[in-house]
């Protein structure tokens, strides 16, 4: 019986170590497994640096003289060299400079058509429902300002070019909006002061820099202050009227996109402040004419309700004859 007892656990060791070597093999051949072959890991899909840069460079090399000159101009000279004529991405702070540049201009040339919609609104229509004048009144004044101080402080055009072309939109729909009131007499008179305030701001006898800088902190109150009474007129009226939804939007992204490109060119916080303060009061005209969509105004529905219904008359009924008194006296 002790021999079988031998055996039997000889055999049970036995079959105990085959076991663990037939485990080890196959979990070995699983963690080995060879990674199946992938057609993106061909070397004729990867293009390199090198190939976007040798098909490129021949044609940014051997660019005409303008748009050199002019690229140098708008990137400088350094960041020009990087970007078109070694082609390097990874240059963060000139790729920041170009995108900045690019918005910049973008929305120059946004903004002389941004305010084209609402001067044909006011001029099909006839009527200045629905937009305030001194709203306008308000932005024109902080844009003569605003433009003043970019340009004596020698910023780059890029930077504020808009707001020329901005303005003279502004005095355009002033005057229409002093016409169609029955104010049109004073529509010279407004041009005639806006030009004198122009002429002043840029003649550095009559107002120095620092002057102009108090005047420049100043135009950033009127900016915002420039948005208040167009939010009070639509939330009066219950409705935009002749609002241009087109320049309201406009406008919400070009003041974001100035946030951006403040931050990459101009080291002046008084600009700065006085963008995002735009930026969010121009959020909220745009909700308003999301909001009032489709909503007619208050005017509108008071002038329909006080139309008479079709058939109704408006005469008072007459009285009947009565017998007046007589002085026929009874005999």
């Amino acid at each position: 019986m002790s021999q079988i007892a031998t055996n039997g656990a000889i055999v049970l060791d036995i079959r105990d170590e085959m076991f663990a070597i037939l485990q080890h093999t196959y979990f070995s051949e699983l963690h080995h497994k060879p990674e199946p072959f992938h057609r993106s890991h061909s070397p004729h899909t990867v293009i390199s640096m090198d190939s976007v840069r040798a098909a490129l460079q021949p044609i940014t090399h051997n660019l005409p003289a303008p748009i050199r000159e002019l690229g140098v101009s708008i990137l400088g000279r350094q960041c020009y060299d990087t970007l078109l004529l070694e082609i390097d991405p990874t240059a963060t702070e000139c790729i920041k400079l170009a995108i900045s540049k690019g918005l910049g201009i973008g929305i120059i040339g946004a903004s002389s058509i941004v305010k084209v919609p609402q001067i044909l609104k006011l001029v099909n229509s006839k009527s200045a429902s629905g937009i305030s004048f001194l709203s306008y009144l308000l932005e024109t004044s902080a844009y003569l300002i605003g433009l003043a101080y970019n340009v004596r402080s020698g910023f780059p055009f890029s930077t504020f070019g808009e707001t020329a072309l901005i303005v003279v939109q502004n005095i355009v729909i002033s005057v229409l909006v002093l016409k169609y009131s029955g104010r049109a007499t004073q529509a010279a008179l407004l041009v005639a002061a806006l030009a004198m305030g122009l002429t002043t701001l840029f003649n550095a006898d009559l107002v120095d820099m620092k002057t102009l800088s108090y005047f420049q902190a100043g135009a950033g109150v009127l900016g915002v202050a420039s948005k208040l009474p167009q939010i009070a007129t639509i939330w009066q009226q219950g409705g935009t009227g002749q609002l241009s939804a087109f320049a309201v939007f406009n406008f919400l992204a070009g003041s974001l996109s100035r946030i951006f490109t403040t931050l990459q060119e101009v080291d002046d916080n008084l600009i700065l402040y006085g963008y995002v303060a735009g930026f969010a009061l121009n959020a909220v005209l745009a909700a308003q004419v999301v909001y009032y969509w489709n909503a007619p105004s208050k005017k509108s529905v008071g002038k329909q309700k006080e139309k008479p219904a079709v058939g109704q008359t408006t005469a008072t009924p007459t009285k009947g004859k009565g017998k007046g008194p007589t002085t026929r006296r009874r005999g």
